[in-house]
């Protein structure tokens, strides 16, 4: 993935055009992201884990007790080029971040902050 991928994609739609699904689940929409933000690492998002679902209640609890703590990415790459072996993605359209199990990418990590059910602070890590 190359700096800037998520640019356009993320001017066009923010970050309420992303949505927050347990384990790539089209179905199990879990919440909302307040805030998603390109950086020098990569990806920076900031939501809220609802309760209007079974779903979503469980992967809220999964998520305070600590063992679901991993981020992925749903997108259609629109720009791409080969380097050698490697595809690189220099622009993609980014659909959904998960809330996963097992990420591809072990730094891709989030934390649950200890507060009520879509709380709408944005203090503090979460």
């Amino acid at each position: 993935m190359a700096k800037g991928a998520f640019a356009d994609s993320l001017t066009r739609t923010g970050a309420g055009g992303v949505r927050m699904l347990h384990q790539h689940e089209s179905r199990a929409v879990i919440g909302v992201w307040d805030e998603i933000v390109e950086d020098d690492r990569g990806l920076f998002v900031r939501g809220r884990i609802a309760d209007w679902s079974a779903e979503a209640r469980y992967a809220q609890a999964l998520s305070r007790a600590g063992a679901l703590d991993g981020l992925s990415i749903g997108f259609r790459a629109a720009k791409a080029r080969r380097y050698g072996r490697l595809r690189v993605l220099s622009g993609v359209e980014l659909w959904e971040v998960s809330l996963v199990t097992f990420p591809m990418l072990p730094g891709a990590r989030f934390q649950a902050a200890n507060v009520g059910p879509y709380n709408r602070s944005r203090s503090g890590p979460g």
